[in-house]
Formats: C-alpha cells, sequence, structure tokens
C-alpha cells in the first residue's frame, strides 16, 4: 500500500495516488476508496485495477487538511493503509480510520 503525494503548480491542492498490492487484492474483484472527501459514499471513487494487479485510484485534495478513509473490497469487507499519515477512532465504526494529511 501507498500513498503518494504530488503538489499541483499554481493550486492549493495535492494530487493524492492511494494504491492497494497485488498480494491484497488477488481475489478481489472491486475496491472503493471511501473517506471525508466523497461523503464515504462507496460508490463515489471506485478504484482501478493495474494491469498486473492491484488497484489505484488519484485525487486532488485541497491543501492544509487531514481526510479520513478507508478501503472497502467487494462491497463488503474494509481494510486500512498502514502507509496512512496517522489514524483516527471512529466512534461511528468503533474502529481506526486511517488519515492522510495534505
Amino acid at each position: 500500500m501507498s500513498l503518494k503525494k504530488e503538489p499541483i503548480k499554481g493550486k492549493p491542492q495535492v494530487k493524492v495516488t492511494f494504491t492497494l498490492p497485488k498480494e491484497l487484492t488477488e481475489s478481489v474483484k472491486s475496491v472503493a476508496l471511501v473517506g471525508d472527501f466523497n461523503e464515504w459514499n462507496p460508490k463515489t471513487t471506485a478504484m482501478k485495477k493495474l494491469p498486473r494487479g492491484g488497484y489505484y485510484v488519484s485525487l486532488n485534495l485541497q491543501k492544509g487538511r487531514n481526510y479520513q478513509f478507508r478501503y472497502l473490497l467487494d462491497g463488503g469487507r474494509w481494510l486500512n493503509d498502514p502507509a496512512a499519515d496517522a489514524y483516527a477512532f471512529s466512534s461511528f465504526a468503533h474502529t481506526d480510520n486511517c488519515v492522510v494529511t495534505v
């Protein structure tokens, strides 16, 4: 798993690429990235399958903010990212959410 951050020249945004490796997604048919940036809607940000396996998606996020997120595999299994900048407890889900700082 990885989070790649690239500042967008001339804009107050950062392009963040979220990647899940092949080893964690071999038998997975779909992955959604859900979080603050899409109101936790699993239908908004589908991740794309990489040719050699794994999934990725890139989002332009506002600089100077923290965003909570998680991955949803096949609509039923939640996964956290060990490459997250931090973790925040969610009283709604009673578990930790990942945090990316941009």
